[in-house]
């Protein structure tokens, strides 16, 4: 079987993300946000989701690839008669003090060789896909009619080229600048190289800024700036993938809404950027979990909309195909109403940095006995409850190994942070709290197989349960630790390298794909276990399974090594940037500051 690869990059601004396909099409844009409709949504259906492509007559090839330490994709084309450069721009420079990230897509088409002719289709949408747009024509644009803004195509190609859909000679540099919302007022020429100048230093000025170890850098470089371009800026929230309803794998029936900000994520996230130095992202992060904090909820939902919506209520799509005819095609999350307990800990823990690492001045935050105890209250409440767990099944509860080991590591951080502000009252529930998780978590222990199994009265494995390592709950150098970590691994770990996340049938069956971030997980434990050559041999074979552009799903195919799920996924790239950094402090790699 012919092993499945998303032949899509993305390109954004913390604004928005578009996926740009190999043959040109703009697959994905979802605008004014990214868990809005689709503009253009081919991922999800060929003919209802609209279409902008440039592309020639008859048969030719396409090459991908970044602008080196950017989020600017480029795709060549070669046919017969010459070949040409799109370069995809989502603008984002600094401009006024301030961050300018317009609602504005950026296609530069450029001759390399030859004189090709090339036809230039765009179609936006609305309402995923259910209302095609109106071309009104300018002298100079097309303004798209139907939606609820106005959505301009500026461009100094022949307007009626693009209206008639037909072919013409490159011989010159062509700009087409989609904008939502406020049309291009300005130059189209001059703004455009502008705007694709500024957005070409900002990224590379990022990434200068950036502490990463000289440990396959190049990976932790694309995955960085994959995480940055998943967090939406306005309020800070950081979404788990761009698109929705792209299936766990073929037929499945798994496809769910990803572009929502799940808290399970936190504790990851804030790790990985940590690791790399960017503490600005760390705090619009924390601005967005504080806020949800102190909203007045008993608890705290597994996930929410980029705004703290909390209402995502899930809805299927009937009208639409489905990537490669997987339906259905879903838009909300019915896991909002579900209990996930392990997320309060993981609060907790994301925000001890601000208390612990002196790049951060903790004094300036003067609600801390008030957030400390909201958080504390809410562990109280909860942690001797059963919980849908971190796979958040929809119709088993358990007493859950990885809720109580973050229960357990939020306690910790607790404590940590109520000794900082000296807070006696705090500490002492903070650890009481601490001793009753840590109980919860011996419960879930098999002696006979010396492993830690998914939940209290359970017989099934978890590799979730590896972050039992890892959070030092078992010290990385005792043999439970190491007799844990080979139980999983002879369980759960497959041949090529991959990690299933459980192999026990939940709501929809048993599981077929393996989820990329636990075999992440797996090397980090492998290194903390002092395995070191073991570690650096699996993460090197992991590295196989991206697409063309170092991008990497959520789950893939033991096998095959199939791309599947939601795209790219960031919790895949977390995995990869802390597995990466992990094996890095072992082996006491530079990292250029």
């Amino acid at each position: 079987m012919e092993r499945h690869t998303y032949k899509t990059g993305i390109i954004g601004n913390c604004a928005y993300i578009a996926h740009v396909n190999l043959n040109t099409n703009i697959d994905w844009l979802c605008w004014p946000r990214m868990d809005s409709t689709f503009l253009f949504g081919g991922l999800l259906d060929k003919q209802k989701g609209g279409e902008f492509s440039i592309l020639p007559e008859g048969h030719y090839t396409s090459h991908q690839y970044y602008m080196e330490n950017t989020n600017i994709l480029c795709t060549e084309i070669t046919t017969a008669e010459g070949s040409y450069r799109i370069t995809d721009v989502a603008p984002r420079f600094i401009q006024y003090e301030r961050f300018f990230k317009p609602l504005m897509l950026i296609r530069k088409v450029e001759p390399i060789e030859g004189a090709p002719r090339i036809k230039v289709k765009c179609r936006p949408v609305c309402d995923y896909g259910s209302r095609e747009l109106a071309p009104l024509r300018g002298s100079s644009h097309i303004e798209f009619i139907g939606c609820e803004e106005r959505i301009r195509l500026t461009t100094n190609i022949a307007i009626n080229y693009i209206i008639d859909e037909e072919l013409f000679v490159l011989n010159d540099t062509r700009y087409l600048l989609l904008t939502y919302g406020h049309p291009l007022e300005a130059p189209l020429e001059s703004t455009a190289e502008r705007f694709v100048r500024e957005t070409t230093l900002y990224w590379r000025s990022w990434i200068k800024q950036s502490s990463i170890a000289n440990y396959f850098q190049p990976y932790v470089i694309r995955s960085a700036l994959t995480l940055k371009i998943h967090q939406y800026e306005d309020t800070g929230a950081i979404i788990a993938a761009s698109t929705t309803s792209l299936p766990e794998y073929m037929d499945s029936g798994r496809n769910w809404d990803y572009r929502y900000c799940w808290m399970r994520d936190t504790y990851y996230i804030i790790t990985a950027l940590n690791h790399i130095g960017h503490f600005e992202e760390m705090e619009r992060y924390f601005g967005y979990i504080t806020d949800i904090s102190f909203s007045g909820d008993f608890r705290y939902q597994p996930l929410y909309g980029i705004t703290g919506k909390k209402n995502l209520v899930e809805t299927i799509l009937p009208h639409l195909d489905g990537y490669l005819g997987n339906q259905p095609v879903r838009i909300g999350n019915q896991a909002y109403e579900h209990i996930q307990n392990d997320i309060y800990g993981q609060v907790l823990i994301s925000m001890l940095p601000l208390y612990t690492d002196h790049r951060f001045i903790f004094t300036e935050r003067k609600d801390s006995a008030r957030w400390l105890n909201l958080l504390l209250q809410k562990i109280e409440r909860t942690i001797d409850e059963k919980d849908a767990g971190i796979w958040e099944f929809r119709n088993m509860a358990n007493v859950h190994c990885y809720t109580n080991l973050f229960q357990w590591a939020g306690c910790c951080a607790a404590e940590k942070m109520a000794r900082t502000i000296h807070n006696e009252d705090l500490m002492k529930r903070a650890i009481a709290l601490k001793e009753r998780a840590a109980a919860h978590i011996e419960s879930c222990y098999d002696p006979e197989r010396k492993v830690y199994t998914n939940a209290a009265g359970s017989k099934h494995l978890d590799a979730s349960t590896l972050q039992l390592i890892m959070m030092n709950y078992l010290d990385p150098n005792s043999q439970r630790a190491k007799d844990h970590l080979a139980a999983l691994e002879k369980e759960l770990k497959t041949e090529d390298g991959l990690f299933y996340r459980y192999l026990h049938s939940d709501d929809f069956g048993k599981p077929k794909a393996t989820f990329l971030v636990c075999a992440f997980w797996y090397v980090e434990a492998l290194a903390c276990v002092g395995r070191l050559d073991d570690a650096q041999r699996e993460f090197e074979r992991l590295l196989q399974y991206s697409n063309h552009l170092l991008l990497f799903s959520e789950d893939v195919e033991s096998g095959n090594g199939s791309q599947w799920g939601n795209f790219p996924q960031a919790y895949s790239h977390v995995g990869l940037m802390n597995a990466a950094y992990r094996i890095a402090m072992k082996l006491d790699v530079p990292i250029f500051l």
